[in-house]
């Protein structure tokens, strides 16, 4: 198929998913990679009551919690250097 048709047919909202070949398909910045990490037991053991209240695993608990800091900074240096470039900051 070409370029222009498979284009056409996503824009028309068709299923094009028969066109690719998923087998290589990948998702940017989602590759897993293993890390060790050591925590004192007493945050172990925080870790394990917080992961059960929620209904999670451990690894999930410190997942999300690892995402929502990284954002949460992110957020905080995009937006200070906005206020910088603004001279409000």
């Amino acid at each position: 198929m070409k370029a222009k048709t498979f284009e056409r047919k996503f824009d028309e909202g068709k299923d094009i998913t028969g066109s690719l070949d998923l087998t290589k398909a990948r998702r940017p910045l989602q590759e897993q990679k293993r890390v060790n990490v050591d925590f004192p037991a007493w945050m172990v053991e925080r870790l394990d009551r917080e992961a059960k209240r929620v209904g999670v695993t451990r690894q999930s608990i410190i997942k999300v919690w690892l995402a929502e800091r990284l954002e949460h900074t992110a957020l905080n240096k995009s937006l200070n250097a906005d206020a910088s470039d603004t001279g409000t900051g």
